[in-house]
């Protein structure tokens, strides 16, 4: 019997429709278009403005485009893994209201949260449940409505993140096709540098955690980016050198888009060339969890059978990794 792979089989996306230029930010904080741009590649980022919707309804949008692209019965999927840092409630899955929401009554589902990292390892949990034989359709989605967690008042945080979604369907393949190593990394070091101090066992909401403001995000920007630009650099290139793959052999990067330097960096140790280093960093920012499938589905043109994919990112924790994929399918346009 020949070995059963994990492929990506099919991709959706969606994001939503207000965007929040680094124009209109110079209004909210003490920035310009000019220093965002130099400093993160970023030029605008989406915002789900509604106050009545949450990350579920972008990853419900994101599943959505994937099951018309793709024409799967939703009532065939298995499993549905909802990475997530901002999920609709602080108990009841997200991933459960999203499977009932698209018809995957089916399935059993549940919440994946490692911060930015929350997708890269999703695509390894959904890679091993395929790999054991007992599951033929898994729905991995990554979503994040960060501008919730967000005090745009604070120039270190309110001009990266944006609210986004993406969605992969993972299938067996005996091609010798899809996911082929991994390596996955954490370090609890950075519990202090990239956060949310409220709302958690250890210190629940109150009157005065609302005060404060410590229910949005917090990061220690320098501390975060040194640890990203070395450990999203090292495990990309450990990947590379276990599975003898040089820079010419490596078709695509698909790398957590947090900053375009730590993305250069990354592309730099690689030895790869800028045109095979995909980015939408400008467009999007940084959505957290949605980064990696967002990218998959803007490039998913570009990406052809047998293709040798790198995936990287990092994330608060710290949570990073890498993970070496063979794309598995021609889309119906290239």
């Amino acid at each position: 019997m020949n070995k059963i792979n994990a492929a990506i089989t099919a991709v959706g996306a969606y994001v939503p429709e207000d965007i929040l230029t680094n124009k209109m930010l110079e209004e909210m904080v003490e920035t310009n278009d000019e220093w965002i741009t130099s400093r993160t590649g970023i030029k605008e980022r989406r915002v789900l403005k509604d106050p009545n919707k949450g990350t579920s309804y972008l990853g419900i949008q994101a599943s959505k485009d994937l099951i018309q692209k793709s024409g799967i019965d939703p009532e065939e999927i298995d499993l549905v893994i909802f990475a997530t840092a901002t999920p609709d409630l602080p108990v009841a899955s997200t991933a459960a209201y999203t499977a009932s929401q698209i018809g995957a009554v089916n399935a059993f589902s549940y919440d994946l949260q490692a911060a930015c990292s929350s997708f890269l390892y999703g695509m390894s949990t959904a890679a091993a449940y395929i790999e054991s034989g007992r599951y033929k359709k898994i729905l991995l989605i990554g979503a994040d409505k960060m501008s919730s967690i967000i005090d745009y008042k604070d120039r270190a945080t309110c001009i990266i993140f944006g609210d986004g979604a993406g969605a992969v369907l993972f299938e067996p393949n005996t091609e010798g096709l899809g996911l082929q190593d991994e390596i996955l990394r954490t370090d609890g070091i950075g519990r202090n540098f990239l956060k949310i101090d409220a709302g958690g066992s250890l210190l629940p909401a109150s009157e005065e955690t609302v005060k404060n403001k410590q229910h949005y995000v917090y990061q220690d920007g320098k501390t975060v980016f040194k640890f990203a630009v070395s450990n999203m650099a090292d495990v990309s290139e450990q990947i590379m050198q276990r599975n003898n793959l040089s820079g010419d052999d490596v078709n695509w990067l698909v790398p957590h888009q947090a900053n375009k330097r730590i993305v250069d960096a990354t592309a730099k140790r690689m030895n790869l060339d800028a045109d095979k280093v995909l980015m939408n960093i400008e467009r999007y920012g940084n959505t957290t969890s949605a980064t990696l499938p967002l990218l998959l589905s803007d490039f998913e043109q570009q990406l052809k059978k047998g293709d040798n994919v790198i995936f990287a990112a990092f994330g608060g924790g710290f949570t990073w990794g890498s993970i070496y994929l063979k794309w598995a399918y021609n889309s119906k346009n290239n």
